[in-house]
């Protein structure tokens, strides 16, 4: 008897997993594909869509490759990290440039230019987001205005994993997820790209894809050539797939509305869907997968995240592994240090900030340094500085989060038992995590499984996510923490005119 099994994966800023499922969400096989980001100038970051194209074709091969014969691959779905421009690319399908994606801050040019000509309030009546270098429209207007003999090459404009479903089915699609994600020219009342926004801003529209489906909608079939790539001999079925956050929110069991989830990847987004049209312009919201056209995920996002652990491994230690992490967390176990850190606060505005601040010119910032602390210290003040950085999210929310009892944490940082418990203590709330902690690609190989029919309606997910025992702050810990997150924000207020002559220095 053949064995039902559902690949997922997802493409993210750092590494491409994917997984085999079966049809109780069992994972039987995975594989990951692990790159980098080129950052040509500070505050850039783009990548090659065929770096993302490669690298899913490797980690999807790699896991057919462990099935049984006797196993009969039903669909395959894919979803992406937020690529800002997505792949821009010209009649040939050929990426023209590499991508701008969402962590990049270039575009703040452009950003203040929108806001003094269309209006930041018109953009959001349109879009239901803000106008921020964080989206896809304004990269999209770096590019038009820094390097117009690319621009004038594009004819196609697709989200990431639609570019990669296009390469392996021949399909142009786009989920309402991702179109949303973009921001800006996306119609959030018609669910449509808004073409007069589109002419306002002179992005060509018919650049981008005319076709809106569901993520677990079926799009297309594998075609010949990425048949024999994928070890797949057959034209299996493919979804839309969308967003990685939107996979990883699924993943960690969100369906109702006013359910709520932290994605603890190398940016950070906590949020909760809803059934009301978005109304705050300085978060983040797009149509949610349940129901496109009449749910939403609202969420606030810091830029770096588990960003923060890796940059600080691979300076310090040398390395980037699960044993350098292991190694760090047994020091500050070792050495007793405590919350606070002994007195060392991290800003961890790495990369900019968007909620709550949304402030490019913000910095990274180690705080309280003595000749006493050690790098243990440091790596703790990291740590708690994400943490400080989800509360200050969601106390920017607090018309929703006033009646939130505990946190889901999905993600490659919900690993760690310190930072768990770390999460924890800030927050003053139990942290939840999944058994598997596969996130996102769990979540794609669900929308397979939901596109082909194989399973009934969304709250089947509740079967695939079992939860571990959550981890419980503790009141002492949690008042002491409440105090350090008073001079946390404190220290960006006092330093923030001092951040933003320390940009304009760089600029000039």
């Amino acid at each position: 008897m053949h064995e039902q099994i559902f690949i997922g994966c997802d493409i993210g800023t750092s590494s491409t997993k994917a997984v085999a499922a079966d049809i109780n969400g069992r994972i039987l096989a995975h594989a990951s594909v692990s790159y980098g980001l080129s950052k040509p100038h500070s505050s850039w970051a783009e990548q090659h869509p065929n770096v993302w194209l490669d690298a899913a074709v490797s980690a999807i091969r790699s896991v057919t490759g462990m099935l049984s014969s006797s196993d009969r691959i039903e669909a395959v779905c894919i979803s992406a990290l937020y690529g800002g421009t997505g792949a821009m690319c010209d009649e040939h399908m050929k990426p023209v440039r590499p991508s701008i994606i969402w962590m990049d801050r270039r575009a703040e040019k452009e950003s203040r230019e929108l806001k003094e000509t269309i209006g930041e309030e018109n953009i959001f009546q349109v879009s239901g987001n803000g106008t921020d270098s964080y989206f896809g429209y304004t990269k999209l207007l770096w590019v038009k205005e820094n390097e117009p003999s690319n621009w004038s090459r594009i004819r196609h404009i697709l989200p990431i994993h639609s570019y990669v479903i296009c390469k392996m089915t021949g399909e142009i699609t786009v989920d309402y997820c991702s179109a949303g994600n973009v921001g800006g020219i996306y119609d959030y009342a018609e669910h449509s790209w808004s073409e007069e926004m589109c002419r306002t801003m002179e992005i060509p529209f018919h650049a981008l894809p005319s076709h809106f489906y569901r993520p677990d909608d079926i799009v297309g079939t594998l075609n010949e050539e990425y048949q024999e790539k994928l070890g797949i001999h057959r034209p299996v079925p493919f979804c839309a797939g969308t967003v990685d956050c939107i996979a990883s929110m699924l993943s960690a069991g969100i369906v109702h509305a006013g359910d709520n989830a932290a994605v603890l990847g190398t940016s950070l987004n906590w949020g909760f869907i809803h059934g009301k049209r978005p109304d705050n312009p300085s978060l983040i919201s797009m149509p949610y997968c349940t129901d496109p056209l009449s749910v939403s995920y609202t969420y606030g996002g810091a830029s770096t995240a588990g960003a923060l652990p890796r940059w600080f491994a691979q300076n310090f230690l040398g390395e980037d592994s699960a044993s350098a992490y292991d190694c760090l967390e047994q020091e500050i176990r070792g050495k007793a240090i405590g919350p606070g850190a002994d007195g060392l606060i991290a800003l961890p505005y790495f990369m900019g900030e968007r909620t709550p601040i949304w402030d490019e010119n913000a910095a990274g910032v180690l705080f309280g340094l003595t000749l006493s602390h050690t790098r243990a210290h440091i790596y703790r003040a990291v740590l708690e500085s994400v943490a400080y950085s989800l509360r200050h999210i969601m106390e920017s929310m607090t018309d929703t989060s006033s009646g939130v009892s505990k946190i889901v944490l999905v993600g490659g940082g919900a690993r760690s038992g310190l930072w768990k418990e770390i999460f924890a203590d800030v927050t003053g709330l139990p942290v939840c995590t999944p058994v598997q902690d596969v996130e996102a690609p769990l979540g794609d190989a669900f929308l397979a499984a939901a596109g082909t029919g194989c399973i009934s309606g969304y709250s089947t997910i509740k079967d695939w996510t079992a939860m571990r025992e959550p981890v419980l702050p503790g009141p002492d810990r949690h008042e002491q923490y409440s105090r350090y997150f008073a001079l946390y924000k404190e220290l960006y207020e006092n330093l923030k005119e001092t951040m933003k002559k320390r940009a304009d220095m760089l600029r000039n």
